[in-house]
């Protein structure tokens, strides 16, 4: 998935003339990116996200990250993925942070690290990443089930029908106790807005 600059925020921007002008600049080089990657002129793409990228945009290294990953445009290098992911996720971008998560739990150029991946998708889920809430129910299915439990039904309460088969199938496997435990920790963190939920 392309990460897509919305370009309201450049006008939402609260600083001098001049750093307002440099960020149409960047919108247009950021939009020029999405249209060739979405046209598979990742070449071009490459061309207008990297600058972007070392100058700290988070949209651009995740999109770096995942040209990286995929291959698109690159020759396919997992730690070079992760780098960029990593650049982004560090300044809470959530797409980045659960593909931060997915490449530890994968070992993709890295060795496998469960506890970092867990620690990754926390913080996207946070955000109310759903990606990311279906990924820590399986995290702590063989941890925890209640907690297992508790992201399947957040999850499912925004949308994703994976989660609810996979909260569903689950239940059968819990006692009564876990169960209600399992349920008033998810309103509670739905009440909490994601955050503390662990």
């Amino acid at each position: 998935m392309i990460f897509s600059l919305n370009l309201k925020t450049v006008f939402l921007s609260v600083f001098s003339i001049l750093i307002l002008i440099s960020g149409f600049s960047y919108a247009a080089d950021f939009q020029k990116g999405v249209q060739a990657a979405n046209n598979g002129d990742y070449a071009t793409a490459l061309r207008e996200w990297r600058p972007l990228a070392k100058q700290g945009s988070p949209e651009a290294q995740y999109n770096l990250g995942w040209m990286y990953i995929n291959g698109k445009g690159v020759i396919q290098d997992y730690k070079e993925a992760k780098n960029w992911y990593l650049k982004s996720a560090e300044q809470g971008l959530a797409e980045a942070q659960l593909e931060v998560g997915l490449i530890y739990n994968k070992g993709q150029g890295v060795i496998k690290d469960y506890e970092e991946a867990g620690k990754w998708f926390v913080k996207s889920a946070e955000q109310g990443n759903v990606k990311a809430q279906y990924q820590l129910g399986w995290f702590y299915i063989n941890r925890n089930v209640v907690y297992a439990h508790m992201w399947w039904n957040i999850a499912a309460s925004n949308g994703d029908r994976l989660s609810a088969d996979l909260r569903d199938r689950n239940t059968k496997t819990m006692t009564s106790s876990q169960l209600k435990d399992a349920q008033r920790l998810a309103r509670e963190c739905v009440e909490k807005k994601y955050q503390g939920c662990m």
